[in-house]
């Protein structure tokens, strides 16, 4: 009896190298994929040429790199999808031209309507070094309401916005946020942190067909850099009907897993009732490879201007950050949300904040001891002292760190805390050595998504103030790995991804040059040539 003939392949691809990221395994020079997933590997270019078929896509590369495909392990897709049509004032290299941008819109906007901007840019960035005003907003439209928004939690609005938000100089700002005032007591028109929530209430809902188009054009351009799957860490839990939505027309180019926020559970009963939520999805059976719950978000203090330091900040002797719990909350709050079987990740930038996530973590593991592995994370520990890494790896705590957040907004800490600080950021060659689980991530909007752009920064410790705190780099090998096999071990998947194995789901990029020996110039601007996602081609150039 003679053997079957093979299955053909749907797609192969011959290249320069496959590196597999298997361990001791060396590179390869074919791949074959069907049915989603990496049937068959061979050390010689021709080696698969058995698997071709008549609907076979080859791909012949004999000069390009295979990799899995990378993960964004801490980014806002959602976001992102929202600030597609956003005015693009990342555009920008000063305020006039912030305002020109502004203006152009607003000629051909019917009056009244909301004008809103990209979120992707920072103020250092621009000549002025500065926020726009709420008078210059006004001065390029008075006929709109305008939100100028920078990343997640700063805000700046016009008179008209402001106006419709219902905030005034006698408004009081919520618990853990900020409404600017100049030193006159006068509004700037500068919200921070939860105050954001107060404009966020009032904006207008744009369609769920909006939404969708806007997830399908975001999750594109992740995949262009090479991202195949994103872990977005502040989803609203009502969004996951739209994200729903977006699977189910096929609009999302990458696999998402979604952090629901709990920014907005202060209490247990507000706790209760957003994990009642997630339960119902868990329930229904809508997690999938393509979208799936990883669990809950929550943060401990806030960013560049508000972390939570033991030391003050620069020029500012009586000011130490921010924390947005009391402990014993957050306590309460995760241990209820582990205690219904949902991971828990917190964000945690200055080393007093990362200080009191870990007293809280040490608590959570002791009530419930037997937590599996991964339950607990923290999100950026960008300030993370000697003795806080050593507690933290002996709890078992995975890391999500991103470079590209520190490249954009190295200038805006070192403004707060100076260079010395600002340089310790995310420690990445002591984590690694000391034995951690640390994965890599963008933090989009504060910084740039993309595969190569956070590799080169991890490398070469490159900002926008220069090269900051080298003694940290890593290298490139590692620098992938954080974005592949220490982030599949993050979402619990690494039977199915972040190397290349038979069995595996076919997630790949293929370069034009091999990342881990080019020039390292070339990786800041790095694209592929294509991203596969479950064998389907996302992206190709």
């Amino acid at each position: 009896m003679t053997d079957p003939a093979p299955v053909p392949a749907d797609l192969l691809i011959r290249a320069a190298a496959v590196h597999t990221l298997v361990p001791g395994e060396p590179p390869r020079r074919a791949v074959g994929v069907t049915g989603g997933r990496i049937t068959a590997l061979s050390p010689a270019p021709d080696g698969l040429d058995a698997l071709v078929g008549p609907a076979t896509e080859v791909v012949d590369a004999p000069g390009s790199t295979v990799l899995p495909a990378f993960d964004d392990t801490h980014t806002h897709l959602v976001m992102a999808g929202h600030s597609v049509h956003g005015v693009a004032v990342h555009r920008a290299h000063d305020l006039a031209g912030f305002l020109a941008l502004i203006r152009e819109r607003a000629a051909r906007t019917p009056a009244g309507e909301w004008i809103q901007t990209t979120v992707n840019w920072q103020e250092v960035l621009l000549a002025e070094q500065r926020m726009p005003t709420t008078g210059e907003l006004d001065a390029a439209t008075a006929d709109h309401p305008v939100l100028v928004r920078r990343g997640a939690y700063n805000m700046v609005l016009n008179s008209a916005a402001l106006r419709l938000a219902g905030i005034t100089e006698a408004t009081e700002a919520p618990p853990g946020g900020v409404i600017e005032r100049d030193g006159h007591g006068r509004l700037t028109g500068r919200l921070v942190d939860r105050a954001v929530e107060l404009v966020e209430r009032v904006l207008p809902r744009p369609t769920l067909a909006e939404r969708i188009e806007g997830l399908r054009a975001a999750s594109a351009d992740f995949a262009a850099t090479g991202i195949g799957t994103v872990r977005d860490c502040l989803v609203p839990v009502e969004d996951l009907g739209v994200l729903d939505a977006a699977r189910a027309e096929g609009a999302l180019a990458v696999r998402v897993r979604a952090l629901v926020s709990g920014f907005a559970a202060r209490t247990p009963e507000q706790v209760d009732a957003l994990l009642e939520r997630m339960d119902a999805w868990r329930s229904a059976g809508r997690d999938d490879g393509r979208l799936s719950l990883w669990g809950v978000k929550f943060g401990i203090d806030g960013g560049f201007e508000a972390g939570a330091v033991e030391e003050p900040y620069r020029g500012q002797p009586c000011y130490h950050g921010r924390l947005l719990w009391e402990p014993a909350e957050l306590l309460a709050a995760v241990d209820r949300v582990v205690g219904r079987g949902w991971r828990v990740g917190v964000h945690a930038w200055g080393d007093r904040g990362l200080r009191v996530l870990l007293d809280v973590f040490e608590q959570v593991a002791a009530h419930r001891p037997g937590l599996p592995p991964g339950t607990l994370a923290v999100e950026h520990g960008g300030l993370a002292r000697p003795g806080q890494r050593a507690r933290a790896i002996a709890l078992g705590i995975p890391v999500t760190v991103q470079h590209p957040l520190l490249h954009d907004g190295a200038l805006t800490q070192q403004r707060a805390w100076g260079e010395e600080r600002t340089a310790a950021l995310f420690p990445l060659r002591e984590w690694l050595d000391e034995g951690a689980l640390i994965t890599g991530g963008s933090d989009f909007p504060v910084g740039p998504y993309g595969a190569m752009v956070s590799v080169w920064g991890m490398t070469t410790r490159g900002t926008t103030a220069g090269v900051v705190g080298p003694e940290h780099a890593i290298g490139r090998a590692e620098a992938v790995a954080l974005h592949t096999v220490n982030a599949a071990r993050l979402t619990g998947e690494s039977a199915v991804r972040g190397s290349l194995r038979p069995g595996a789901f076919a997630d790949l990029t293929v370069w034009p040059v091999d990342p881990l020996d080019c020039p390292v110039d070339a990786l800041r601007d790095l694209r592929p040539t294509r991203t596969v996602v479950d064998g389907r081609t996302t992206h190709r150039s």
